[in-house]
C-alpha cells in the first residue's frame, strides 16, 4: 500500500508491540532533515513518526513543515505520522489537529497529577473527535531542548502506581514515561557518570524495572521514550575538533534503547542526534573549505550524514526496518 497523507501511530504502535521493536520519532526543522529521514526509511522500508516542536513550528511555519511532510510521503510511500511533540497547551494541541497533524502530545508533566489529568483530557476529548491520536507524560525528564527545560532537581521518574488512573481517567493512546532518559546532548553530569578504562563518561543505567511495573500494569498500551539521543561521540569530536565546544556531551547507549525496544517501548524520540550529525558535517566542511558559500554545498553532505545516522537508528538500534 503507498501513503499519500500522514497516518495516526495506532496501526503501528500494535503491530510495535506485538513484533518487540520501536517506531523512531524523529524531530525535523528543515528539507534537508526531512529528506534524510525519510530517503534512509524508504530504503529499509521503515515506519516514522516525524515529529514539529512548538520551537519547530515558529521557525519554519506551520505550512511549510506540513507540505515538506506530505512531499516526504509521496515521494516515500510509506506510513509517516505528523506528530506534535511537547505541546504544552490546548490552544497549540488544538492549532495542531485543525491543521493537520495526526498525533499530538500535550506535556502537562510538570503540573499536580490531577491538573495534568484535567488538561490531557480536554486534549484528548478534542483530538478523538477529529479523528487524532494522543501522547501524554508522567513523570519529569531532565534536560534542555527547545521551549522543554528541567533542572536535574525538579526532574522525578514516572510512578508506576499512578499510570493505571492516568491513563483510565485521560483516555490517552500513549504514555511518555521517565526512567532515566534526558533530553539534549548534555544528559548527565560527569558526577552522575562513571568513566570506562578509555576514560569515556558512562551514564547510569535506564530504570527498567520501573518500565516493566509500566507494562504489566498497561498491558499492550504502548509507552513512549523522550531523550533517547545516543549523542555519536564521532559527531561530538567533529565538532571540537573544527572549532565546537561540547565538552562531556554523552547521550543513551543504544543497547539500552534496544532492550527498551524489546519491551513496551513503541516509540522512541531522536532529536540532538540529527542535530550533531548535521551541525558536526557542515562544521567539518567550512573548515576544509573556506572558500565555499553555496548552501546546497555544505547542506547535501549534512542531509547524506543524516541519513546514515537515521538508517542505523532504525535497523540496528529501533529494529523496525522492513516494518512499514
Amino acid at each position: 500500500m503507498l501513503y499519500t497523507k500522514p497516518v495516526t501511530t495506532t496501526e503501528m504502535f500494535k503491530k510495535a508491540y506485538d513484533g518487540g521493536y520501536a517506531i523512531g520519532a524523529f524531530n525535523v526543522n528543515n528539507m534537508e532533515i526531512v529528506q534524510g529521514i525519510t530517503e534512509a526509511a524508504k530504503e529499509v522500508n521503515a515506519p516514522l513518526i516525524l515529529q514539529v516542536s512548538k520551537g519547530a513550528r515558529a521557525y519554519a511555519n506551520h505550512t511549510y513543515l506540513i507540505k515538506l511532510v506530505e512531499a516526504a510521503i509521496i515521494e516515500t510511500g510509506l506510513p509517516i505520522a505528523l506528530h506534535l511533540d511537547h505541546g504544552d497547551s490546548f490552544e497549540l494541541c488544538k492549532s495542531c489537529i485543525d491543521g493537520g497533524f495526526t498525533s499530538v502530545m500535550i506535556d502537562a508533566s510538570s503540573k499536580p497529577f490531577e491538573e495534568n489529568i484535567a488538561i490531557t483530557k480536554q486534549v484528548v476529548e478534542y483530538a478523538h473527535d477529529h479523528g487524532v491520536v494522543v501522547e501524554a507524560e508522567l513523570g519529569a525528564l531532565a534536560g534542555i531542548e527547545d521551549e522543554v527545560q528541567v533542572a536535574a532537581e525538579d526532574s522525578h521518574y514516572t510512578r508506576p502506581e499512578e499510570v493505571e488512573e492516568f491513563v483510565a481517567k485521560t483516555g490517552c493512546d500513549s504514555l511518555a514515561i521517565a526512567i532515566g532518559t534526558s533530553h539534549g546532548a548534555y544528559k548527565f553530569t560527569a558526577a552522575q557518570c562513571t568513566r570506562n578504562e578509555k576514560g569515556e563518561l558512562v551514564p547510569p543505567p535506564l530504570r527498567f524495572d520501573i518500565l516493566e511495573d509500566v507494562s504489566k500494569r498497561l498491558p499492550g498500551f504502548p509507552i513512549v521514550l523522550h531523550g533517547s539521543s545516543s549523542v555519536p561521540q564521532e559527531y561530538v569530536k567533529m565538532v571540537n575538533e573544527n572549532g565546537g565546544k561540547m565538552p562531556d556531551a554523552v547521550g543513551i547507549p543504544e543497547a539500552e534503547l534496544r532492550e527498551a525496544a524489546r519491551m513496551a517501548v513503541c516509540k522512541i524520540n531522536i532529536d540532538s542526534d540529527l542535530r550533531l550529525a548535521m551541525t558536526g558535517t557542515i562544521r567539518k566542511f567550512f573548515h576544509d573549505h573556506p572558500e565555499k558559500f553555496d548552501p546546497r554545498e555544505y547542506l547535501k553532505p549534512a542531509r547524506a550524514n543524516i541519513k546514515e545516522l537515521v538508517k542505523h537508528k532504525l535497523v540496528d538500534v529501533l529494529g523496525c526496518a522492513g516494518k512499514a
